[in-house]
């Protein structure tokens, strides 16, 4: 049902969409405010943690947010979408919170984080509803820059919770006691508590301010979806035609590769650099917090340069330019020459991936009572040649600028291919199929660098980039606008 679009719904649109904005903005700083210091407060609350379960601490957050973003979604598909991203939001919080007395039991404290941030991953699934409402709220024309703006504040989201758990990170390790909560307020819980703040403010905007919208691909106002089912919609003669579903896989298994690559980038730079650099916990957590902000800074600038040059070129050869980079970037990182990483050869008796117990004297320590280097027990330490900071730079560089692209044009692409439909469920499938990645790319990372090193695990990652091109090429065709593909747009 077509509805005459006013004035005033036109400016409660795009005030909801900004409200989306924020939304994914805030989503992002919840997750990356954290990521930086997961693995020293993991090895401070419980001895017994190793990289291993690091790898699975980091692919909680993904795998609670790959069950919650199908179930979201179908929520916002037959309810108003302030229901599912309030009640998500809610989980968000709480599980924050939870994060930051994790240290408190005495025992199993590594189970406690992992569950906290399971949690906190099922509060995430709202990315889906997220997506759907901004793809289902612009038309074909817009859709390119609104995605790109959600993208853009997810990258906004992404500078700024490095950047925010870096400063924080000055409030040391012992922090500060708050007796009447029983809270220790340290650079490991403060970011946790300041997440969980910018989530009560996400809720009071979505309540008090979202509206439900809906278009067509050319922009004029249809009936909200939210309380039709899918199959009475079908009969519009706006959402006539089949999705093509090869289309559809095609793009879940492209978004998938692309959100595992990227998994494995953002789960191993920390444990990478301390073994390589030799640096400290502490200086892990504070020069990664400054690399990822550039890295997320240097996003915003190619989500900008993405809208000129999809509108210029299209979205395939943006995608395909995208994981072309992406490959340079792990390529650089492969591991060449004669220099090798300082080995840690103190406490080998508890050494799996780092030092544990953490604050164990040790001659090898750079004047400090913490040891650093790379651990003895990882053999390839002792064959392998090191990554030079510079190595490590340019992939963050290059990393930084693939992964945007192909992100956003993921997103993009996947909108339109599915035209007018309700979106909810199937961006439920795509950012479940991304949180699938994220869930198994930690996993995967610290089992193949712990056993065999930075070698086979850069090198695996490289086939699989290359893997995507190739299956990007191949189905080139399929990957067009549903609006397009039915002869009602030329493309």
């Amino acid at each position: 049902i077509l509805l005459v679009a006013s004035p005033h719904s036109s400016t409660s649109r795009w005030r909801s969409i900004r409200v989306m904005y924020f939304t994914m903005f805030l989503s992002s700083v919840g997750f990356t405010i954290v990521i930086t210091s997961v693995w020293p407060y993991l090895q401070k609350i419980d001895d017994s943690a190793n990289a291993s379960f690091l790898g699975w601490v980091v692919a909680a957050y993904s795998l609670g947010q790959m069950l919650a973003s199908p179930l979201f979604g179908l929520w916002s598909n037959h309810r108003p979408r302030r229901e599912p991203l309030a009640c998500s939001i809610f989980i968000n919080v709480t599980a924050n919170i939870y994060y930051s007395y994790v240290y408190l039991p005495t025992s199993q404290n590594k189970y406690h984080m992992l569950m906290s941030r399971a949690l906190v991953g099922f509060g995430a699934g709202n990315v889906a509803v997220v997506r759907s409402y901004v793809a289902g709220a612009t038309s074909l024309k817009e859709r390119n820059s609104a995605m790109a703006n959600t993208s853009a504040c997810q990258a906004l989201g992404f500078i700024l919770g490095p950047a925010l758990q870096a400063g924080l990170s000055f409030i040391g390790e012992q922090g500060v006691s708050v007796k009447v909560i029983d809270l220790q307020l340290n650079m490991y819980t403060a970011p946790a508590l300041l997440a969980a703040l910018f989530g009560v403010i996400n809720i009071l905007l979505v309540v008090l301010v979202l509206r439900e919208h809906q278009v067509d691909d050319y922009g004029r106002h249809i009936r909200a979806i939210n309380y039709v089912s899918e199959e009475r919609m079908d009969v519009s003669q706006e959402t006539e035609g089949n999705i093509d579903h090869v289309a559809v896989l095609t793009s879940n298994v492209l978004f998938f590769i692309i959100m595992f690559i990227f998994a494995v980038f953002e789960t191993i730079a920390t444990p990478l650099s301390m073994d390589m650099f030799s640096w400290t916990r502490k200086d892990a957590v504070l020069y990664n917090g400054i690399i990822l902000s550039c890295v997320g800074f240097e996003s915003i600038l190619v989500f900008l340069l993405v809208k000129v040059l999809s509108q210029r070129i299209g979205d395939r050869p943006v995608l395909l330019g995208g994981l072309a980079i992406i490959f340079c970037g792990f390529f650089v990182l492969l591991p060449w020459g004669n220099h090798y990483p300082a080995i840690q050869w103190a406490g080998m008796e508890s050494l799996t991936f780092a030092p544990i117990p953490a604050f164990a004297p040790t001659p090898v320590s750079n004047s400090s009572f913490e040891p650093t280097g790379c651990p003895a027990e990882q053999t390839w330490c002792q064959y392998t040649p090191a990554i030079h900071l510079a190595q490590f730079l340019t992939a963050d560089v290059l990393i930084g600028a693939g992964y945007p692209a192909c992100n956003v044009i993921s997103y993009t692409l996947y909108s339109k291919i599915l035209g007018s439909k309700p979106q909810g469920v199937y961006m439920g499938w795509l950012t479940a199929s991304g949180s699938g990645a994220r869930t198994l790319g930690p996993v995967f990372v610290s089992q193949v660098y712990t056993i065999l090193g930075p070698r086979w695990a850069f090198s695996l990652i490289c086939v699989m980039v290359l893997g995507a091109i190739l299956l990007l090429g191949a189905l080139y065709h399929k990957l067009i606008s549903f609006a397009v593909r039915h002869g009602r747009i030329l493309e």
